[in-house]
């Protein structure tokens, strides 16, 4: 039976974490994923604010376990997220995002709601999770230079004219297949999921390929699922060039959106995983309802990032909005197969800046790119810091 006390702290928390899930939804989840769709003119605002809360909603339920588990019980060693710290990391860190929402400007989700996990947690006596944290640290350095690095060359592939866009784009649909094909979903079985290559290859013959070491099988549904995304785009691209540009990019911003809903979830309730054993709520009934945090945030407060993002970075168009997506979606499900927190913030506008200088660098703010990027690291020092003194001083009082 749990106390009075206890049940009115657990109620806080899920209050607290269902403000989080709906400005994660306002801010990151649901602006950043079809905000180079909308510079290019390929979806209305508020169009592109409903489409990803509902494709936010089915990433988080089938693909949110993984980050879930990790902000929950990976970010500090020990049991020490009591309803308590994980009401103060929640409250913190929602606060600051929601700051970032009405203010227009793009507050790293991920960065805050980690900062505040660890701040609170080693408030209260946890221990550093330093293995977990050189994970984390190395996918948010890399994301800029990977992100960028690919969405420029992607760009230069697209700007040459030695190559006809007709069978460039297509190219880039086979390749969006393959990681189709790979990415993981929870609700296909296994630890930690199983890709649709894998259930497709589960009737063959486990054969693996010498070199590659990979799975006969999966490779063969691998190619399938190239060959087909890179004809349907070819098809597109015949019948109307501009309209299959277009159409390939509004493909690309909802995978984008359903992998924002299956990393970004768990920031809003990781924190609540280490309670769930006391108040016996299965973990899929928090990533559904965590995920319709995300939706309502999505429908109502996303368009003015959306416009923020899509206006105020660079000037895109289709060809460049593509290049900066097609990382964006493969770094956005690395991040979610290996369970770390991200910040799309992050991974959207360093696709979209280095699409921007392979034009030349027209429409890139490098005043904008040094304010954000110092957004960034101040939204989890200050997190920390606060999370750390909240707790710590509320503990001190009790």
């Amino acid at each position: 039976m749990v106390a009075g006390a206890t049940l009115a702290t657990l109620v806080v928390a899920a209050l607290a974490s269902l403000f989080m899930s709906w400005s994660i939804g306002a801010g990151s989840s649901g602006s950043t994923p079809f905000a180079p769709a909308v510079g290019a003119n390929a979806i209305s605002v508020m169009r592109a604010g409903f489409i990803v809360g509902v494709l936010g909603l089915s990433g988080a339920i089938l693909q949110g376990a993984n980050v879930t588990e990790a902000v929950g019980t990976e970010l500090v060693v020990g049991s020490v997220l009591t309803a308590t710290a994980s009401t103060v990391a929640l409250l913190v860190a929602a606060a600051l995002v929601a700051i970032g929402v009405f203010a227009g400007y793009p507050i790293a989700t991920a960065f805050t709601v980690t900062g505040a996990v660890v701040g609170v947690g080693l408030a209260n006596g946890g221990g550093p999770a330093i293995a977990k944290y050189q994970q984390i640290v190395s996918l948010w350095v890399l994301t800029p230079f990977v992100g960028g690095g690919i969405a420029y060359g992607t760009a230069r592939l697209l700007r040459n004219e030695s190559i006809p866009e007709r069978t460039a784009v297509p190219v880039l649909g086979g390749v969006v297949g393959l990681l189709i094909a790979n990415i993981r979903f929870a609700a296909l079985g296994g630890d930690g999921g199983r890709s649709l290559a894998e259930v497709g290859a589960a009737a063959t013959p486990p054969i693996v390929l010498p070199v590659v070491d990979v799975d006969l099988g999966v490779a063969v549904v691998s190619g399938l699922f190239v060959a087909v995304a890179a004809a349907l785009v070819r098809r597109e691209m015949n019948a109307d060039q501009a309209r299959g540009q277009r159409r390939f990019l509004l493909v690309l911003g909802g995978l984008v959106a359903f992998s924002a809903g299956g990393s970004q979830v768990g920031l809003a309730i990781g924190p609540l995983v280490p309670l769930l054993d006391a108040v016996a709520v299965p973990l899929p009934a928090l990533l559904v309802g965590g995920g319709l945090g995300l939706l309502v945030g999505s429908w109502t407060g996303a368009p003015r990032m959306i416009k923020a993002l899509s206006q105020d970075y660079s000037s895109l168009g289709p060809r460049r909005s593509i290049a900066a997506m097609i990382p964006s979606f493969a770094i956005a499900q690395t991040a979610v197969a290996l369970g770390i927190p991200v910040s799309f913030n992050e991974i959207i506008v360093s696709a979209i800046i280095g699409s921007g200088y392979a034009a030349g660098g027209s429409g890139v703010s490098r005043e904008k790119m040094a304010k954000t990027a110092l957004a960034w690291i101040g939204s989890l020092v200050l997190a920390f810091g606060v999370a750390y003194a909240t707790f710590a001083g509320f503990d001190a009082l009790l």
